[in-house]
């Protein structure tokens, strides 16, 4: 329709691409399944994207804590 593509959301239809990748990345799904979903291979993802992930330091070190064997020191 005329007034859809006229609309902001149509302007540019890679910032809404772009956002759901980036929110993909930053739920914690892993990057070898965002990648596929978004037809990029991994190195061009974590490239283009990996600036977007913010804020899962913690959950992540938890992680590598709970792999090695260890408790996470909160």
């Amino acid at each position: 329709m005329p007034d859809q593509v006229a609309s902001v959301l149509a302007f540019r239809p890679y910032d809404l691409r772009h956002a759901g990748v980036s929110q993909w990345l930053n739920s914690g799904a892993p990057a070898p399944d965002v990648a596929a979903h978004a037809g990029h291979s991994v190195d061009v993802l974590l490239k283009i994207y990996a600036k977007c992930i913010d804020g899962q330091e913690q959950e992540m070190n938890d992680r590598i804590m709970q792999g090695l064997g260890e408790d996470s020191a909160d």
